[in-house]
């Protein structure tokens, strides 16, 4: 059953929309409520799992990016309340199984991760890609969900686990020569598995802290994934506000200041880099030895995102100055083609441009030439699937990957609330 508020909302944004930008509107209802209506799903027990789409597996990152547009509505409507109080329960079991794993099964089932090898197993995991903005997703999404309903029954011991496990791993990280993750993938591309011996490239000691895989789930070059790290320093400051709300948990409470304090510095110390062409700008990866990874990709945490994660404003000089790289063709996945341009990813075919960086290009843009512009690519690149896709084509919009991606979708949603000011 789809929440009353949520059909009304969705019926109010494709009014709007017809409005202000017609050649979307098409695409407005059904964008906002393809999440729910086609990736939520409640189980035999009353909980609800969400999957991404095409792939029957809930990973923590997009499920908490496909609810976020519902939450601010969730005050008015009690059925909505209780699906997301449900997932924020599902992700607390999730992470205090394992703080590693980035996508879960719906019950334990043979599925996908006993192909891999590491130094964990459970029938519960679909994937265990170690992913720093997996761990981030649900304190963004349990935030965004007290500060809308107020409803402190969200605070149960679990979370509060939930905040300590994330906190202990993070620490861990910070000095991955002690961590006992490891993860090996054979018979695979290289970005689906990690080098030296699953272990990943060595990394200097930089109060960051590592991370196994990018939001694309490919592997990372070098192991300080600076848009990651930003997701986590807000994420933390998250953290804090929570248990202040629902705990006395004082010392859990100062572990996430100090650590998200060490984090930030060693992204402002170790994650800056002087460019020839565009100035100070933030790096994608570092590996604090003094090797960096200068390029952007479309999965949000991005550097495009910066603003959106809440790091930094749009107006900030070094986020500016890397805006300037992320959208030029110095950037190895920002492509130009016949019938648009913008960021892509290595996780996709050469030359194909995301709708998840165009959106998220509008989201932190403060130019309206510069939105009207990516509002007009969006509506000529969908295909006349009315829906938006993975990557495609960048000189033929009619080539494109995933044509079920409810994440894409979703921010789709967002966007175009936040531009028609509902």
């Amino acid at each position: 059953m789809i929440p009353k508020i949520l059909l009304q909302k969705a019926q109010e944004l494709e009014e709007r929309a017809r409005g202000a930008f017609p050649d979307l509107a098409p695409l407005a209802k059904q964008c906002f409520l393809n999440t729910i209506e086609t990736t939520v799903t409640q189980l035999e027990d009353g909980s609800y799992f969400v999957i991404t789409g095409d792939i029957p597996a809930m990973w923590l990152r997009d499920s908490a990016a496909q609810l976020r547009p519902y939450v601010k509505y969730a005050k008015e409507d009690k059925d909505l309340q209780a699906i997301l109080k449900s997932v924020l329960q599902k992700y607390a079991f999730y992470v205090n199984l394992d703080p590693y794993s980035n996508a879960f099964n719906r019950a334990p089932q043979q599925g996908f991760s006993e192909h891999d090898f590491s130094n964990f197993q459970s029938g519960w995991i679909w994937e265990r890609k170690y992913e720093v903005d997996s761990l981030c997703a649900p304190l963004y999404l349990a935030h965004q969900y007290y500060e809308a309903t107020g409803d402190a029954s969200i605070f149960t011991e679990e979370f509060r686990l939930l905040v300590q496990a994330i906190v202990d791993t993070f620490t861990t990280e910070q000095r991955h020569d002690r961590s006992p993750y490891w993860f090996i993938r054979e018979n695979c591309p290289k970005s689906d598995t990690l080098p030296m011996g699953g272990h990943g490239r060595p990394v200097n000691t930089t109060g960051m802290t590592w991370s196994g895989f990018r939001p694309s789930d490919d592997a990372c070059k070098f192991g300080y994934l600076i848009p990651s790290n930003m997701m986590a320093v807000v994420a933390l400051g998250y953290a804090v506000e929570l248990l202040q709300a629902g705990y006395a948990d004082k010392v859990l409470e100062e572990r996430c200041r100090s650590l998200a304090e060490e984090i930030r510095d060693g992204i402002e110390t170790y994650g800056v880099y002087d460019h020839p062409r565009y100035g100070r700008i933030y790096a994608y990866e570092t590996d604090g030895f003094g090797n960096y990874n200068l390029m952007d990709d479309a999965n949000s945490p991005s550097l495009l995102a910066i603003p959106y994660l809440g790091y930094k404003p749009a107006e900030d000089p070094i986020y500016q100055n890397t805006r300037r790289f992320v959208l030029s063709e110095d950037n190895p996945y920002y492509f130009v083609g016949r019938a648009a341009k913008g960021v892509g990813s290595p996780h996709t075919p050469h030359r194909y441009i995301w709708h998840i960086g165009l959106i998220m290009q509008i989201l932190t843009s403060t130019d309206p030439a510069e939105k009207r512009e990516c509002l007009e690519t969006l509506a000529r690149t969908h295909a006349g699937t009315s829906f938006m896709h993975e990557g495609f084509d960048a000189d033929d919009p009619t080539k494109f990957t995933r044509p079920w991606f409810a994440w894409a979708n979703t921010l789709f949603a967002q966007m175009l609330e936040q531009e028609v000011s509902l």
